[in-house]
């Protein structure tokens, strides 16, 4: 059964960092790791000084814009997981990206939701770097945790930040075990 972390918070805050210094604190061990940059702002592979050649992003484009319409969508999306997962000797990454061009991101939020669930079971740990604000709570990217960990400031509009993220995650009932 794998133990997951998620770690959300204030924009300019450090959860780029404090994700990284986690996953190079607990890399060390035995267990087997995934490590998700969930935010389209692609910045933790940097911060452990990796580089990723497929995101989730490119999937997307793939998706949307490369397969006949009789094509299973899933079928071909389940087939390409793997090739978007950056293996390294400690660990493995997952980026989300961004897509190409103008448009929202509910499409590639909902491709990585589907794509976790599918292989954080394969892992002891799973740490999980997300963008800045509440999207990805609303939007159930993250969910079925172990802990979530809230980076913020000391500043008022900080707090503040930090409560609305607990409230949230209260409301939508993310599946903290």
């Amino acid at each position: 059964m794998t133990t997951t972390i998620a770690i959300t918070g204030k924009g300019g805050t450090g959860k780029t960092a404090v994700t990284a210094l986690l996953i190079r604190h607990v890399m060390h061990g035995e267990c087997v790791l995934l490590a998700v940059d969930a935010d389209p702002d692609t910045n933790l592979p940097e911060a452990l000084g990796d580089t990723v050649s497929r995101t989730v992003g490119d999937i997307r484009e793939m998706v949307l814009e490369g397969l006949p319409p009789d094509a299973d969508k899933m079928l071909v999306l389940e087939s390409r997981i793997y090739e978007i997962l950056t293996e390294t000797p400690k660990y493995d990454l997952l980026v989300m990206g961004r897509p190409d061009g103008p448009g929202c991101y509910c499409y590639a939020n909902n491709l990585l939701r589907g794509i976790m669930d599918k292989i954080t079971k394969n892992y002891d740990l799973t740490i999980i770097d997300t963008a800045a604000g509440l999207e990805h709570l609303s939007r159930r990217i993250i969910r079925n945790l172990d802990i979530l960990l809230v980076v913020t400031d000391g500043s008022r509009k900080g707090l503040l930040t930090a409560e609305r993220i607990r409230n949230l995650a209260g409301e939508l009932d993310l599946g903290f075990k």
